[in-house]
């Protein structure tokens, strides 16, 4: 139903890509800011799809009147922020994007920034006022626990506060950890500042009905992942899944959606391992959490 691709970050051209059993040509172009000015982040990368012909060189994309409508929509343009220590960002980043692209028709930008052994880490993109400006949608999957500067962390809050719609997976929970102010924390919905170990956590579902839980089921097992410790849940945040420590047997939130200031959040815990981003009911929940966030369903 989406436009779909595989992405590289070496900031060089390339052609030839085949999507869907079509070969399409696509090119990477760096980001410029708002004056027109480039961004200086060597990992920054717009992925734009340029199509030869047209929609009918994607596998799968004749299909009924009302579908090709909404495929000729204007695609929904998100910004991925990703990147730092202890998770293949990589391979999340290529799964991620392939499952969205499944339910969605999305102009990707994908900003990763390489494990440089620190995880202090102030992204350059974040200067610009305006730098959510182009997007409808920001995914937060990036790692860096220990920035704490207060004046940098609000930069990124004031765009989701100023009613840009985000997603937060997994470790973007412990990034800012360090953080002697709750911004962050406030916009993500929880806060958790340790995890318990890497293994297989039962999960329970407690709101069937949401948007974001279609297609999941009343009780899951996870692949091998790691379940944070949620030591607050704030005031906008609705639990929607609720996953038992293999430590004592109290129950976390591992789901969840965020009414920040009005703005949509969705969010998980969930999402350390190759396994998690290789199950297809994670991944459906990440299409659906997106969905949800950029105002597709209700």
């Amino acid at each position: 139903m989406a436009r779909r691709w595989r992405f590289d970050t070496s900031n060089k051209p390339f052609t030839t890509q085949h999507i869907n059993g079509s070969t399409v040509s696509v090119r990477l172009i760096p980001l410029t800011g708002v004056a027109g000015i480039p961004i200086v982040s060597p990992m920054f990368t717009r992925v734009s799809l340029l199509l030869a012909a047209s929609c009918l060189l994607l596998a799968g994309c004749v299909g009924t009147p009302s579908q090709n409508q909404g495929r000729a929509a204007r695609p929904i343009r998100a910004l991925l922020i990703t990147g730092g220590c202890y998770h293949n960002y990589q391979f999340q980043s290529d799964a991620m994007t392939n499952a969205i692209g499944k339910v969605a028709n999305v102009e990707w930008t994908i900003l990763r920034e390489e494990c440089t052994g620190s995880t202090k880490k102030e992204i350059a993109l974040y200067d610009d006022p305006n730098w959510a400006k182009p997007f409808d949608i920001i995914i937060h999957n990036e790692c860096f626990a220990d920035t704490d500067n207060p004046d940098y962390v609000r930069k990124i809050t004031a765009a989701h506060k100023a009613g840009k719609p985000a997603m937060v997976i997994h470790c973007a929970m412990h990034t800012y950890r360090a953080a002697k102010f709750d911004d962050w924390r406030e916009f993500l919905g929880v806060t958790s500042r340790y995890h318990e170990e890497l293994t297989t956590y039962p999960v329970r579902a407690v709101v069937k009905d949401h948007p974001v839980m279609k297609g999941f089921p009343d009780a899951w097992t996870t692949p091998s992942d790691e379940l944070y410790v949620i030591e607050k849940v704030w005031p906008g945040t609705q639990g929607l899944a609720m996953g038992k420590s293999a430590r004592n047997a109290k129950e976390y939130p591992v789901i969840w959606v965020n009414e920040y200031h009005g703005t949509r959040v969705f969010g998980t815990t969930f999402g350390h391992s190759d396994a998690t981003f290789r199950d297809p009911i994670y991944l459906n929940l990440l299409a659906n959490g997106f969905l949800w966030a950029s105002g597709k369903t209700k």
